[in-house]
């Protein structure tokens, strides 16, 4: 058995320890529980003692947490099992590079980045290209950084506004028989986008910048005969497009603009007679050049923790009773 190694980081004089170990010592608690090491942080020194690959490991964590700390980022446990769950999945990944692409928005309150490989990813390609899809389970955050590049394409003046649209299957697509307006009829099956909108700007300009005409509500069967320009476009819950949606919708894109499109290809809604337009994209679309493919697993889930297994345990039972 190969004996034990040693490493030691020495942090710089204004490092705050207490935001780097957490409440309670959880962040390094975490640490030492996930890559079983021996972990002390004491006056400006950390001491990690185990296997020398965990200990490599640990030791590139801990350097990536001082880089967000020293970025103004917050750091929690979230941060500490985000940066496991990567190094799991590709040891030679640049974890500042992910952790550290902070996406520009208004609120004072949050700083989002990139917290898989796929969700970077999923960022790059929607700065590189005019129509990305993402396609995973819930929890991945295909909706909440779409929304996050709206807002900041929006607050940077690279686009003059935001659109939401969402096929409201539920409700027959056929709005006209609900109560209110069309705010009030497309409001319920928007609030994913709404609730995601609301952490990264303050809701009093959210409003004002929707009653402007500058954050735009778009319901999937009202966008028929528009051609949308300098605008920032985001369909959810694609998998409940029919194959004439989201033709309809895809032709919409004009001059200046983007869009990208999020869904889950397992919770179709449809009636079993009518095909999943985002399912049929993928075979359609795969060879143009200018729309990219982003796919999410429950790997990128990155809610409560709890939720990763409970998808997981879905998934595991679905296939039991499909055998």
């Amino acid at each position: 058995m190969a004996e034990p190694t040693t490493q030691r980081l020495t942090l710089a004089p204004e490092v705050d320890l207490g935001i780097l170990l957490g409440r309670n010592d959880e962040n390094l608690r975490l640490l030492e529980a996930e890559l079983a090491l021996r972990i002390v942080a004491r006056g400006n020194e950390i001491t990690l003692r185990g296997d020398e690959r965990q200990v490599a490991r640990g030791a590139r964590i801990v350097e990536e947490l001082l880089a967000r700390i020293g970025a103004g980022l917050p750091v929690q446990a979230s941060d500490v099992r985000a940066a496991l769950r990567v190094l799991a999945d590709d040891g030679d990944a640049d974890l500042k590079s992910i952790f550290l692409d902070a996406i520009p928005v208004p609120s004072r309150k949050k700083q989002i980045t990139p917290k898989t490989l796929n969700q970077k990813r999923y960022v790059e390609a929607i700065r590189g290209h005019d129509i990305v899809v993402g396609i995973g389970p819930a929890g991945t955050g295909k909706s909440y950084l779409a929304m996050a590049m709206a807002v900041s394409a929006l607050t940077r003046r690279e686009v003059s506004r935001i659109i939401l649209t969402r096929p409201a299957v539920e409700a027959g697509e056929r709005l006209g028989f609900l109560p209110g307006d069309m705010y009030e009829k497309v409001h319920p099956y928007l609030r994913p986008l709404y609730d995601a909108l609301y952490d990264m700007m303050e809701p009093e300009k959210a409003a004002t910048m929707t009653e402007r005409g500058a954050i735009e509500i778009a319901p999937l069967a009202y966008m028929r005969g528009r051609t949308l320009n300098d605008a920032f476009i985001v369909l959810d819950e694609a998998q409940n497009t029919t194959s004439e949606q989201m033709k309809m919708f895809l032709t919409r894109l004009g001059f200046n603009s983007r869009m990208v499109i999020t869904g889950d290809i397992t919770q179709v809604d449809l009636p079993s007679s009518r095909a999943s337009g985002l399912i049929e994209i993928q075979s359609v679309l795969k060879s143009i050049a200018g729309i990219r493919f982003v796919y999410f697993t429950e790997k990128d889930v990155v809610r409560h923790e709890l939720v990763s297994e409970i998808v997981r345990a879905y998934d595991e039972w679905s296939r039991r009773r499909d055998t």
